[in-house]
């Protein structure tokens, strides 16, 4: 049975001033002082090639972190320098994923149903009474809807209703977003940027603020993303 999802951390972007040495133990310890958690690095920014020093350090991996190669060249990264980053190029590329998963959403499962209530809606039914409306009885409830049925029938997540019924700019635009920032963001002198709550509402808040915070960083900042284990 598919179950709400938590607020949980699967993913952190850490960051370090250009002044600050950045390496995979220097981002796991910065992990482990605010969140008590370890993590391994993951590859999810493209990497940057200029247009005309490209075609030489495209082969090299200077100011970059843990990349992944393509016919030699360095297509993938963990972090390093913003400047070496395809900020841009790997926030598209997760807009046009996003973009395709709601076009299927959209064929096969809003084409077909009546839009439904959110798992929201029956939730905060569960914490007005909850001797009325267990959260079983809630969850049943918000699952026996024809729209949350035909989504679990085609492998879409039911929780994502709400992102998925405002449309394919707010689905894409929640998606490139996470791309960028992932779950949670730490800054460069240790704050945490967190969503509070998994809302959908509260997680565009949150990624707003990370998204503005990594756009003002200075082009040698460096980066790096964590996934928790």
């Amino acid at each position: 049975m598919s179950k709400p999802r938590q607020l949980t951390i699967r993913v952190v972007t850490v960051c370090f001033a250009p002044s600050d040495d950045m390496d995979w133990f220097a981002a796991s310890e910065k992990v482990d002082d605010v969140l008590h958690a370890n993590g391994t690095p993951t590859r999810r920014y493209h990497v940057r090639h200029r247009r005309l020093i490209g075609w030489l350090t495209r082969f090299f991996g200077y100011y970059l972190l843990h990349t992944a190669r393509r016919f030699g060249a360095i297509t993938m990264a963990a972090g390093g320098r913003k400047s070496r980053l395809d900020l841009t190029g790997t926030a598209a590329k997760a807009a046009e994923r996003a973009a395709r998963r709601w076009h299927a959403w959209n064929s096969h499962v809003a084409a077909t149903t009546h839009p439904a209530r959110t798992w929201e809606d029956y939730l905060a039914q569960h914490h007005a009474d909850p001797n009325k409306v267990s959260l079983a009885e809630a969850r049943r409830r918000f699952e026996q809807q024809p729209r949350v049925l035909a989504m679990l029938a085609h492998s879409f997540d039911p929780y994502e209703l709400p992102v998925y019924q405002a449309g394919e700019a707010t689905y894409a635009g929640l998606y490139w977003r996470i791309a960028l920032i992932g779950d949670a963001l730490i800054t460069t002198d240790g704050r945490l940027l967190l969503s509070a709550s998994d809302s959908v509402a509260d997680r565009f808040r949150f990624l707003n603020e990370a998204c503005a915070y990594l756009r003002n960083l200075h082009r040698s900042a460096r980066l790096c993303a964590v996934a928790i284990a």
